[in-house]
């Protein structure tokens, strides 16, 4: 079972056990439990559940575990001639999640079914 899920503006595809880097929680603190509900795909076996846009009580149960820095990006300018040098660089903040359950409520139909539904 997997899904495509929006989180702050971002797809991502998650399954169950999966850890996952996502833009910075402020208020997350390390072992607090976060859901999210924007899910816009999900995948069980052979049954497709499509969103339009999101699927109606489908949700994202996930755990903190740290919050973290990427890699250090550096960014450098430079004018010929002009003794113009700038040095300076960056590292994006992240938390660090761990994917403990996707949920599906009883009464979501799958794709073939509401396909059929709406001939």
């Amino acid at each position: 079972m997997y899904a495509i899920v929006d989180i702050a503006g971002k797809q991502y595809r998650v399954e169950k056990g999966q850890y996952l880097y996502i833009p910075y929680h402020e208020q997350a603190q390390p072992e607090q439990t976060l859901t999210f509900d924007r899910v816009l795909l999900l995948v069980d076996g052979e049954q497709v559940y499509l969103g339009r846009p999101v699927v109606e009580g489908a949700r994202l149960q996930t755990r903190v575990l740290q919050h973290v820095k990427a890699d250090k990006v550096l960014v450098f300018k430079k004018k010929r001639r002009k003794r113009y040098r700038v040095k300076r660089g960056h590292r994006q903040l992240y938390t660090k999640v761990l994917v403990e359950a996707l949920e599906l409520p009883k009464a979501a139909q799958p794709l073939s079914a509401a396909m059929t539904a709406a001939a």
